[in-house]
């Protein structure tokens, strides 16, 4: 029995010996799998002083690059259809007395893929001439730029439908002379007129929106006041209907039709 006792206690040991030995081994072998599918880099943010002008360059143009990441969406929203179309649309809900429905979220949404399909053209061009040779190593950095700018140029430029007025304006602040033609127009120059330009044509529009839908904020409220009805506001009654009145000419496809047409 004693002899017994022993080779037993030897063989459990054995035996939690090698169960041991082979949870080392299947641990060691998923953290070698782990490290092998996961390889995670290690990124050093090193601050240190300049050794010369080319260093002092890089971390300038470094620093500009990111400025204009940051201002990015404000660019895109001012240089695209966007600027217009929001506008737009922001008047069709004051037009129509409502102040969350649809939300705003909704109509940057809807105002966002409008551009985008107006765009397209423009994005395909831009992608043709610059960012696909400039992947392949077959233009450098100040041709991507030329070939990506250009035709956002002719796009600002052809929606002025002629009318150069706030060209020459910039131009004047700026104490340039007047332009023979398109490509002696500074792209700082060209942007801030395309932005006026935007901004007058939507405001156009608002007003033109806004005629129909004041006539029968007029007519309600001049109804109420001959029924006595004083203390009932009027937009109560007149908001079902403007929205009657929006929904059976098919408000949203004429005004959605109208914005791309004026793109076109």
């Amino acid at each position: 029995m004693l002899l017994t006792g022993h080779f037993g206690s030897v063989f459990s040991q054995e035996t939690v010996d090698r169960t041991t030995t082979t949870e080392d081994k299947i641990v060691q072998a998923v953290n070698t799998q782990i490290d092998n599918a996961i390889n995670i880099p290690f990124i050093d943010l090193a601050v240190r002083p300049a050794n010369d002008n080319k260093e002092v360059s890089l971390s300038i143009q470094i620093l500009i690059l990111l400025a204009l990441l940051t201002l990015s969406p404000s660019l895109l929203i001012l240089t695209t259809p966007f600027l217009r179309i929001a506008i737009v649309f922001d008047f069709v809900k004051r037009a129509l007395s409502l102040q969350q429905v649809p939300p705003t979220q909704v109509m940057m949404g809807v105002a966002l893929f409008l551009t985008m399909f107006i765009m397209w053209p423009t994005i395909q061009e831009v992608n043709d001439k610059a960012f696909k040779p400039f992947s392949a190593g077959e233009i450098g950095l100040e041709e991507f730029y030329t070939n990506s700018v250009g035709p956002m140029r002719l796009f600002m430029y052809n929606q002025m439908k002629g009318e150069h007025k706030n060209i020459q304006l910039f131009m004047k602040l700026r104490g340039l002379p007047k332009p023979a033609n398109f490509s002696e127009v500074p792209t700082y120059v060209l942007i801030p007129a395309y932005v006026l330009n935007e901004l007058t044509i939507a405001f156009k529009i608002g007003i033109l929106l806004f005629i129909p839908f004041i006539v029968i904020d007029m007519v309600v409220a001049s109804t109420l006041m001959s029924m006595g009805m004083i203390m009932l506001p009027p937009v109560m009654i007149s908001m079902p209907f403007k929205i009657i009145l929006f929904v059976l000419v098919d408000g949203w496809g004429l005004i959605t039709q109208q914005l791309i047409a004026g793109f076109s």
